[in-house]
């Protein structure tokens, strides 16, 4: 049986391509979204069922924190439920890593779905400051230093203009970079402008806050305080979170992981690099499956992965 590395994607994963990812799903893995749609009709919420059943997408709707953060979360979770190997660790990209914590059993499913939902609702009509992406990679497809010293600069010339900007994620074959409302339409401006395919950077992720840099402090502050009684456990399976730490079987500190969890990553650099190269390290997979919705996290693994001189498959769960 293929021993994989299970990657968790960030919430933005959940496109228009998305639709009808919860149809005719097999009995274990529509247990997953059942229990989703349970906790959101007790909170009044639309079910993922209904919209992920609409006619068509709204990215009002679809892409907003409030609902892009279960939906992702569900489709990540049924397409693990259909997997036929042998997990032997797992990671996660961003809101990914709560994913991760419900794979790999350090949150029971209705624990982490209300951890989901909870910091997913605090979005609606509350995006604090904002997310842009900008390319790291070459012609080549390789990661150019000089790119990362062009991002270092940016952020660097936003915080002399009076802005506040940092590193959010740092995404492989990307760079993902929070800031405040002034600071994202100043780096829009600053960084270098060019067309990778249908898409132009720098792009600015919509309704998308500064996740992972110290705007969300509060956030995080509320989360410590509001949900401080998820009942985190060391996981069933090796566990690797964005800084590259491994959470291990039996020995994972429960306390640390919460402060980390609603703590530390909150408001700190998410290094998916890190993550996917101490994991590629120490569990030496044959290969890597990046989980549903969508197939948008494959290529930045990837980069990761061959520039740490691992010849490892990724492919999406599909």
């Amino acid at each position: 049986m293929t021993r994989a590395l299970i990657v968790c994607p960030g919430r933005g994963s959940y496109g228009r391509d998305s639709l009808g990812s919860f149809k005719d799903l097999p009995p274990e893995a529509s247990a997953i979204v059942d229990a989703c749609d349970a906790h959101r009709r007790a909170s009044g919420t639309p079910t993922l069922r209904e919209l992920d059943a609409l006619p068509s997408f709204s990215p009002s709707r679809h892409v907003a924190g409030e609902h892009a953060s279960l939906l992702t979360f569900a489709a990540s979770l049924a397409d693990l439920a259909r997997l036929d190997v042998e997990v032997v660790a797992v990671t996660g990209n961003s809101m990914g890593w709560y994913t991760a914590l419900a794979a790999s059993g350090a949150l029971d499913l209705e624990s982490a779905i209300r951890l989901v939902d909870t910091m997913g609702s605090w979005q609606a009509g509350n995006v604090i400051g904002g997310q842009l992406m900008w390319p790291l990679t070459g012609e080549d497809r390789k990661v150019d230093p000089r790119r990362i010293a062009e991002v270092d600069a940016a952020i660097a010339d936003a915080h002399a203009a009076g802005h506040r900007a940092w590193w959010s994620i740092r995404l492989g074959s990307h760079a993902v970079i929070g800031a405040d409302e002034g600071g994202c339409s100043f780096l829009m401006a600053r960084l270098p402008s060019e067309q990778r395919g249908q898409r132009s950077y720098p792009a600015r992720l919509p309704l998308h806050s500064a996740f992972h840099t110290p705007l969300l402090r509060e956030t995080s502050e509320r989360a410590l305080a509001e949900l401080a009684d998820l009942p985190f456990r060391a996981p069933r399976v090796p566990l690797i979170d964005g800084r590259g730490k491994i959470w291990r079987p039996h020995w994972a500190d429960p306390a640390e992981m919460f402060e980390y969890t609603l703590g530390t990553q909150v408001v700190d650099t998410y290094d998916l690099n890190a993550a996917v190269k101490s994991a590629l390290w120490h569990v030496a997979p044959d290969a890597v499956i990046v989980l549903g919705p969508g197939d948008g996290l494959v290529r930045p693994v990837e980069t990761i992965a061959r520039a740490a001189g691992f010849g490892v498959p990724v492919r999406a769960r599909a």
